[in-house]
């Protein structure tokens, strides 16, 4: 390894001059009781840490700091944990996606501000995935991102259980009225037993997935279970390796191409990926500079067929059978000929080089390609006069015959309208239908996971599973069934969502990657004309300036003046 010079360290900036500002950085850190022994000439790395008490999903964190500190020292660093928002996905309201660019800022400010050479960056549920990883890209400096890992399976009455995928089957079986209240309880004991995100491939897998093929984290880190001690010792070598990248000088600009951002397409191709990691690959691709694009996801998605049999693409495994099988490098291995094998990743070595030999040790699990669970990737980009800038769909989890279908509209201009009359049992629908929300995108609304529209309880009990659902929302990356997602451009901006009308018919093709509202344009254009918009869901603080800078679904949903297009790079923070 050549190893750069101490002096050319952003942390001997603040710590190594013999002047009068030195003198204070160097007295309060000897105010800590920390000795000159313990700072002086070695890099500074920040551990950027998302817990708190009401992030089950982290709760494993408190103690995984203290492995990445004792990894940092060994190899000769200075660990300092600067902690950041968490962002539960279960317990944040209205929704993570709303902060996703607030810890984003957060995470590019904590690293510019202080005298950090080099982050560890914990994460893993949902939005904190894309949230630290893009505000580190702007940032600049060497970073590993650590994934929190799944949770253990779920366990009800010898049945395994995965978090999201089965809450919402057994609840609308108790909605129909086929499931007890004792059961329902039962139930809700036994679905998440450990610390450690949601254990099917939702947004949490999909992302700590996609951080690893885009060459974020250590080889196989992203499908270790929390509770598994390989995750101890994984967090410990990510602090002994940040060491090592920042006397290397490994930054995201001398590692990352757009290849790596490809590789993270394929991956989320192959895994049966969330819907999600549409806007969040796109996020965080352009903080990079090597923008993707809807194109390239509907692109790797005709060739890049589901080979990870995981909830809710899957039938049957969750992640820790995953892991079991062979983990993300056995999986990445058997797609080795969709990857751009060059790319380079934090170890220093190149993704194909870390996954040459990996081995599938369960082929129902991980399947070969020549028995894939879904024939092409797991998304799908439809375009249209409903969807000029696209709608996402998830083929691989709706069903079948959804995919070629025309209905009829049965339109809700709010989430608690829609509520409401999906339980009224004379509610006009039937199975046939399209229900559509609108209002529920990014300036609408925060774009709050609301793509799931639930199916009429009436549906319900006539035994219909799934239909289709139009919104400009997201859904859970847990969720499955026809849903058509981010439809862009939103309502609330003036897209053609918002001139829907109840009774009028869309056609939805699949395979045709179109979606149409069946009104000649004559007709649109008139709908347009008379279009007023809604008035701002916010009027002051942080969700005022969401609504003002907040881009489109098919851009990523980043904030406009986050972008690297916006203005000049910003200069390091002055210490006179």
């Amino acid at each position: 390894m050549t190893k750069r010079p101490y002096e050319s360290l952003r942390s001997a900036r603040w710590f190594a001059p013999d002047d009068f500002r030195s003198f204070g950085h160097r007295s309060r850190v000897l105010q800590m009781g920390y000795s000159y022994a313990d700072w002086m000439g070695k890099p500074v790395i920040a551990i950027v840490n998302t817990w708190s008490d009401a992030n089950q999903c982290h709760s494993h964190f408190k103690q995984r700091v203290e492995d990445v500190k004792r990894g940092v020292l060994q190899a000769g660093g200075f660990p300092l944990e600067l902690p950041a928002i968490s962002l539960s996905e279960s317990m944040v309201k209205p929704t993570t996606m709303l902060y996703r660019n607030f810890l984003a800022m957060e995470t590019e400010e904590l690293l510019r501000s202080h005298p950090i050479d080099g982050a560890v960056l914990m994460g893993g549920c949902d939005k904190t995935t894309p949230g630290l990883t893009m505000g580190a890209l702007s940032m600049g400096i060497p970073f590993i991102y650590l994934p929190a890992g799944p949770m253990l399976r779920g366990n009800w009455k010898g049945k395994v259980l995965g978090s999201g995928s089965d809450a919402f089957k057994y609840w609308d079986e108790r909605r129909a009225g086929r499931l007890g209240e004792q059961a329902w309880v039962e139930m809700e004991a036994g679905i998440a037993r450990s610390h450690g995100t949601c254990m099917t491939m939702g947004t949490a897998a999909t992302m700590m997935g996609i951080a690893e093929a885009v060459g974020l984290t250590l080889p196989g880190a992203s499908s270790i279970p929390a509770a598994d001690a390989n995750h101890i010792r994984m967090s410990a070598d990510c602090g002994r390796r940040i060491v090592e990248m920042v006397w290397e000088d490994l930054t995201p600009a001398k590692m990352l191409t757009r290849a790596n951002f490809e590789n993270g397409i394929a991956c989320a191709m192959a895994m049966g990926c969330s819907t999600n990691a549409v806007i969040h690959l796109i996020a965080m691709s352009r903080r990079a500079g090597h923008a993707v694009s809807l194109e390239d996801f509907d692109a790797f998605s005709r060739r890049v067929p589901v080979i990870a049999n995981i909830r809710p693409s899957g039938d049957a495994y969750l992640m820790e059978d995953f892991f079991y099988a062979g983990g993300l490098p056995a999986m990445l291995e058997r797609i080795r000929g969709h990857l751009r094998t060059e790319a380079l990743t934090v170890n220093g070595r190149s993704i194909g080089e870390n996954i040459e030999g990996a081995e599938v040790y369960d082929d129902d699990v991980i399947r070969p390609l020549s028995n894939p669970i879904y024939a092409e990737g797991a998304l799908a980009v439809l375009r249209g006069n409903l969807a000029p800038d696209g709608v996402v769909i998830k083929p691989s989890a709706c069903a079948p015959h959804l995919l070629k279908h025309t209905g009829r509209a049965l339109v809700f201009d709010d989430y608690p309208s829609l509520k409401k009359a999906v339980e009224d049992p004379d509610l006009d629908v039937t199975g046939d239908d399209i229900l559509v929300l609108r209002n529920a995108g990014p300036r609408g609304a925060g774009m709050p996971e609301w793509g799931m529209l639930p199916i009429p309880t009436k549906l319900l009990k006539q035994g219909v599973k799934d239909m289709l659902r139009l919104s400009d929302a997201r859904m859970s990356g847990t969720s499955y069934g026809g849903c058509l997602l981010h439809c862009s451009p939103e309502a609330a901006v003036g897209g053609p969502l918002a001139l829907v009308q109840t009774g009028d018919r869309i056609t939805v093709d699949v395979p045709a990657r179109r979606i149409h509202l069946e009104i000649d344009d004559e007709e649109l254009a008139r709908r347009k004309a008379a279009w007023t918009p809604p008035p701002p869901r916010y009027e002051r603080g942080y969700g005022w300036m969401f609504g003002r800078h907040i881009r489109q679904a098919d851009e990523g949903c980043d904030f406009d003046f986050l972008e690297t297009s916006f203005g000049k790079p910003v200069p390091e923070p002055d210490i006179f």
